[in-house]
C-alpha cells in the first residue's frame, strides 16, 4: 500500500511539476500575443502615416504636374504673341542693331535681343524652327533663354546679353578692354559644362553643330551662354557610325570653316566628339587671341619647339605658363583630326578644367552701380532661377540655394543639376562670400 502511496505521489508531483511549466508557457505566450498586438498596433499605425504621406506626395505630384502643364501652355502662348514686333523693325534705328540681321528693343519694358533670319539664306524655315524646338525644351543657365517667337516672319526674340559675344570680346570690338585670362578660363568651364549637359540630355544626346566665338554670348559679367542651335541635331540611340560603335547623326556638313569637324565633313557623321573638336578651337583662340585657321598647327609647332610663351595672348594678362601649357595639351587632343583621339568632355576636360578655375581664385563679388539695375546672374540659382537666400557650394562646383540643392540630392539624384555628372560626393558648404554680396546688393537696390 505504501510503495502505491509513494508512486501515486510521484506521478502526482510529476503532474503538477508539468501543470507549472504549461502555466508559464501559457503566461509566456499570452505575453508574447500582448506584444504582437501592440506591435501590429503600431505597424497599423505607422502604415496609416506613410499611407497619408503618399497621398499627400501624390498630390503634390500632381499639382507640380498641373503647374507644369500650366507653364508650357503659357510659354507656347507667350511664343505666339510676338508678331507685332515684325511691324516696328522697319522703323527700327539702325543704331541699335546688333550683329547680322539682330536689333535691340523692348518687350514688355525689358530689354531684347530681336533676331531676323532671312528665309532665302542657308539658315531658313528649317533651321528656324530646329533653334525654336531645342531652346523651348532646354533650360540651363549657360544656355541663352528664348523669349518669344513669330515663325511668320522668321523673328526669334531673346534676352538681351549686353557683352556682346566672345568674338566681339577677343577682337575688342568697339574699343571694348580684352578678357583677363581667369575670365577666359571660367568662360571655357562654363562651356565645358554646357556641352556636357547637351550631351548627356535623355533620351537624345545634343550636339550643337557650329559651335564658335560668334555663338558664344556673354551677360553683364561675362558668363557665357550659348546660342545659335539652328543647325544643331539630336542624335538616337539607334543610329551607329560605320566604322566603330559611336553614336552619329548622318546628315549634310553644315558649320563654320576652322571650326566644323574633320571627320564630319569627310564621312557626314555628326557626333558629340564633334562639339569637342569645335570646343578645341575656341581653347586655342581663347589662349592665344589669334584667327582659328591654322591655329592647332602653329601651337603644335610651338610646344614642339618649346615657345608657347610667344603665341600666348598678352592682353590677357600674364598667364601662368604652366596652366597654359595644360590648357595647349588639352586644347591639341580636342583637335584631333580622328575623333577617336579626342577627349571625353565629363571624363576628361572637365577634371582639368575645374581645378584650373579654383586656382584662379573665386570671382569677385563686388557690383558696379550699372548692375545694380539688373540682377547678376551669378546672385540666381541654377534649379530655381530665383535670387539665392543662402547659397551653398555642390561637390561640382557650383553654387546653388540649399533648399533646392537638398531636395535634388533627397530626390535620389547622386549627380550634379549643371553637368548632369556623378557628384564625386554629397558635401554640401555655405557659400558665405556669396550670401553677403547678395544681402548687400538687396539693400542697396
Amino acid at each position: 500500500m505504501s510503495q502505491q502511496e509513494n508512486h501515486v505521489m510521484e506521478h502526482l508531483c510529476i503532474a503538477l511539476e508539468g501543470r507549472s511549466s504549461l502555466e508559464m508557457t501559457v503566461a509566456n505566450s499570452n505575453q508574447m500575443i500582448r506584444e504582437l498586438e501592440q506591435n501590429m498596433d503600431s505597424a497599423v499605425e505607422q502604415l496609416e502615416k506613410y499611407k497619408k504621406e503618399r497621398d499627400e506626395l501624390q498630390l503634390e505630384r500632381d499639382d507640380a504636374l498641373k503647374l507644369a502643364e500650366e507653364m508650357r501652355k503659357k510659354q507656347e502662348d507667350t511664343l505666339n504673341t510676338l508678331m507685332p514686333l515684325y511691324f516696328s523693325l522697319s522703323e527700327i534705328d539702325q543704331s541699335l542693331k546688333i550683329g547680322e540681321g539682330g536689333y535691340r528693343g523692348f518687350l514688355r519694358h525689358t530689354q531684347v535681343a530681336i533676331k531676323m533670319l532671312d528665309s532665302q539664306s542657308l539658315q531658313g524655315p528649317s533651321e528656324f524652327q530646329q533653334e525654336v524646338n531645342f531652346l523651348i525644351k532646354l533650360r540651363h543657365p549657360n544656355i541663352v533663354n528664348l523669349i518669344g517667337t513669330c515663325p511668320e516672319a522668321f523673328i526669334l526674340v531673346y534676352e538681351c546679353l549686353p557683352s556682346g559675344s566672345l568674338e566681339d570680346r577677343l577682337s575688342c570690338v568697339d574699343r571694348t578692354p580684352p578678357l583677363s585670362w581667369q575670365t577666359q578660363i571660367r568662360i571655357a568651364a562654363e562651356l565645358c559644362a554646357v556641352l556636357i549637359f547637351l550631351h548627356s540630355c535623355k533620351p537624345d544626346s545634343i550636339v550643337h553643330g557650329d559651335l564658335k566665338p560668334g555663338n558664344i554670348l556673354l551677360d553683364a559679367n561675362y558668363v557665357c551662354k550659348l546660342g545659335d542651335f539652328g543647325i544643331g541635331r539630336a542624335i538616337t540611340q539607334n543610329e551607329l557610325s560605320s566604322n566603330d560603335t559611336t553614336l552619329c547623326r548622318r546628315t549634310d556638313p553644315k558649320g563654320t570653316f576652322a571650326y566644323i569637324d574633320p571627320e564630319f565633313v569627310a564621312t557626314g557623321e555628326l557626333t558629340t566628339k564633334s562639339d569637342v573638336y569645335s570646343f578645341g578651337i575656341i581653347l586655342l583662340r581663347l589662349l592665344t587671341g589669334r584667327p582659328a585657321v591654322g591655329l592647332p598647327a602653329d601651337v603644335q609647332n610651338a610646344l614642339t619647339n618649346k615657345n608657347l610663351e610667344d603665341l600666348l595672348d598678352d592682353t590677357a594678362g600674364d598667364w601662368p605658363f604652366v596652366l597654359a601649357e595644360q590648357l595647349a595639351c588639352l586644347a591639341l587632343r580636342c583637335c584631333e583630326t580622328n575623333r577617336r583621339g579626342r577627349p571625353d568632355l565629363a571624363s576628361d576636360v572637365w577634371r582639368v578644367l575645374e581645378p584650373m578655375t579654383i586656382s584662379c581664385g573665386a570671382p569677385s563679388f563686388t557690383v558696379s552701380p550699372e548692375e545694380h539695375r539688373q540682377i547678376p546672374s551669378y546672385f540666381v540659382c541654377p534649379i530655381l532661377q530665383d535670387i539665392m537666400e543662402d547659397p551653398h557650394i555642390a561637390a561640382d562646383g557650383y553654387t546653388y540655394e540649399l533648399e533646392a540643392l537638398r531636395g535634388w540630392l533627397d530626390s535620389g539624384h547622386d549627380t550634379s543639376p549643371m553637368t548632369n555628372v556623378q557628384l564625386p560626393n554629397l558635401i554640401v558648404v555655405p557659400n558665405r562670400a556669396l550670401r553677403s554680396a547678395i544681402q548687400e546688393w538687396l539693400q542697396n537696390r
